[in-house]
């Protein structure tokens, strides 16, 4: 009896495996490349706790402790590029959602296919230019001498704006460049989701006399709720994180814009390549890393405590 039941387990198990064999063949490469990019370089985190010595190697590099941690936050800047970025972090999430919604629903009201089509790729494009091209493009716009709205200010007869050496614009900048490429593929899956929103609901409520705005407000965006909350958790465990390109190539990495523009991943860029200390860009590194897994876990849980189907673990 037993090991007939052993015989059926086997034969249940081998039914499966050829069943769910090929799907983890087809994620092989995948799962080889987040463990070669996501794993391997976590040995990596040791050097936070090194006072690394090129000569001795990276193993034979002598111990330090928390040091490197230590000399980061006492760093004048450090509370600085950790404010620039909960800020700055903080607008994007808030506008980029906001808009990208926005986005989504007038585009699924558009009706005409070829419209929607070119509508979708206008706004997409941007999102797949490289924030080396984006830079060059608003350098077209804010040269001192030779950007395009320099030229129209003299023409105007007002005085021109050397953009690259005054603070208090470079936020509104860098945010509206960052909304500029980014909604597009947020747009795309927000508007996924009201795609799949199944017709029914609209025409219930059509014929029950409810206006258009109604239906959003009523129908679209509460179906939204679950890819709403789940960018934001995602968004969330990235707040102490920030888009480098964003906040190095746009500026020039001008030094007269750091106390607006300098984040941790700017920051940790510039202590590694400017000064080569390796030990406190790498505890910059495990800090973001740490402080950002956290914020992934709390704010699941809150999101659990108040609506457990919509949490991602």
């Amino acid at each position: 009896m037993a090991a007939g039941t052993r015989t059926v387990g086997k034969k249940k198990t081998k039914i499966r495996w050829k069943r769910v064999l090929p799907m983890y063949l087809l994620a092989l490469p995948g799962i080889i490349y987040m463990i070669c990019n996501n794993y391997i370089p976590m040995f990596g985190i040791t050097i936070a706790f090194k006072k690394l010595n090129v000569s001795k190697g990276f193993w034979g590099s002598d111990w330090c402790g928390l040091d490197n941690f230590k000399f980061l936050f006492k760093s004048s800047t450090t509370w600085t590029i950790i404010r620039n970025t909960i800020l700055y972090n903080v607008i994007f999430i808030i506008l980029g959602t906001v808009i990208s919604i926005a986005a989504a629903i007038l585009l699924n009201e558009v009706k005409n296919y070829a419209a929607t089509r070119f509508y979708q790729s206008v706004i997409l494009l941007p999102y797949l230019m490289s924030w080396v091209v984006v830079s060059y493009l608003v350098y077209t716009l804010l040269a001192a001498d030779t950007g395009l709205i320099n030229s129209v200010l003299k023409t105007l007869g007002l005085k021109s704006i050397n953009w690259y050496q005054e603070q208090k614009y470079w936020p509104f900048i860098l945010t509206f460049c960052n909304i500029w490429k980014g909604t597009g593929y947020s747009m795309i899956i927000y508007l996924s989701s009201i795609v799949g929103i199944s017709q029914d609901y609209y025409e219930a409520a059509r014929i029950d006399g409810a206006t258009k705005w109604k239906q959003i407000t009523d129908i679209t965006l509460p179906l939204l709720k679950p890819t709403v909350i789940t960018m934001l958790i995602l968004s969330v465990g990235r707040i102490f994180a920030s888009d480098f390109g964003l906040f190095y190539q746009i500026p020039k990495n001008s030094g007269a814009l750091y106390n607006v523009t300098q984040t941790i991943d700017v920051y940790v860029y510039n202590a590694l390549m400017k000064n080569a200390d390796y030990g406190m860009s790498s505890a910059a590194s495990v800090f973001q890393s740490i402080v950002g897994f956290l914020f992934v876990v709390v704010a699941n849980a809150l999101v659990r405590k108040y609506s457990e189907e919509n949490a991602l673990f």
